[in-house]
């Protein structure tokens, strides 16, 4: 994956429009993830699912907790993108109180396919759903990468968490300052 470019995948993305009007003034936004990661250096963070036990007590939270601790290793912004639409990141967003860490919804999986991260969960009735992993980014190029072990179709695993943690991100970071 290192010194890969990230793939220019469209994001259905919703946003807060007061012009909306009613009850739930949000629009259909486009996003380019070639423009969204251009000129900037990430951390981006992928996990199997919103709502899902791993993902909502630690993975998630903890990129929140240390969201400053990432800026100050020189990060413009923390991304979370799952292989989930955008109502469901948004609902997921407000249940967990995520104020800093930006949630990316990959609805239909281009861009978690993409990376080749893309796997089978039939086994807990998820369907397809990312592999556990994150990355640091540089203008568009992955220069950092967090993978669990063990990546499967077949949930032969016990949904490792571990490698992909934020204090491994920041250790990588403090070693290659931008």
């Amino acid at each position: 994956m290192l010194g890969r470019t990230i793939p220019d995948v469209t994001l259905k993305t919703r946003v807060r429009d007061e012009s909306v009007g009613g009850p739930n003034p949000f629009r259909w936004q486009d996003v380019g993830t070639g423009d969204l990661f251009a000129g900037k250096r990430l951390v981006v963070f992928s996990l199997p699912g919103a709502f899902t036990p791993t993902c909502s007590t630690e993975q998630c939270p903890a990129f929140e907790r240390d969201y400053d601790a990432l800026k100050a290793q020189g990060v413009d912004e923390v991304y979370c993108i799952s292989v989930n639409d955008a109502f469901v990141m948004y609902q997921w967003g407000r249940h967990l109180g995520v104020e800093k860490v930006k949630l990316l919804p990959d609805g239909s999986g281009d861009f978690t396919r993409r990376m080749g991260m893309l796997i089978r969960k039939d086994h807990l009735g998820f369907g397809e759903r990312s592999w556990r992993y994150a990355m640091v980014v540089d203008d568009g190029e992955i220069v950092g990468w967090f993978e669990e072990p063990g990546i499967n179709d077949q949930g032969l695993d016990e949904d490792p968490y571990g490698e992909s943690a934020p204090d491994k991100v920041i250790a990588w970071l403090e070693a290659n300052p931008k």
